[in-house]
């Protein structure tokens, strides 16, 4: 089974499972899909690569959002300036690694490489 074919029959067990799209493949994982880069969606990551990915993905955009429009203005330090986005990307990727672990467990899915398709 293709990469693809499994995403397809991902969403189909995803919806009867009534987890929402947008939960089983999140926006930047879509986006990475449509380059090419065959990742798995979050629900079948490990939790250290889901929070690592995660983390990093929002700290890195988080932290230049908030310097464009805040942290320049007020003089923050860089330093300071890198110490909050790495510990805002650490807590949130955290936080989701651990929800998407807890629906995984929930509805019993196996890896990606063991997937299949609704039993």
């Amino acid at each position: 089974m293709t990469h693809q074919e499994k995403l397809e029959e991902m969403y189909r067990h995803m919806a009867m499972l009534g987890v929402s799209r947008s939960t089983a493949a999140p926006p930047a994982w879509r986006l990475l899909w449509r380059f090419g880069i065959e990742i798995p969606p979050p629900l079948f990551t490990p939790f250290m690569p889901g929070a690592l990915a995660m983390g990093a993905f929002f700290g890195l955009f988080w932290g230049l959002f908030m310097w464009a429009i805040l942290w320049v203005h007020q003089g923050m330090p860089a330093i300071l300036m890198a110490a909050t986005a790495i510990a805002a990307g650490a807590l949130f990727g955290l936080t989701m690694a651990a929800y998407f672990r807890h629906l995984a467990r929930k509805h019993g899915l196996p890896s990606w490489a063991e997937y299949t398709g609704a039993p």
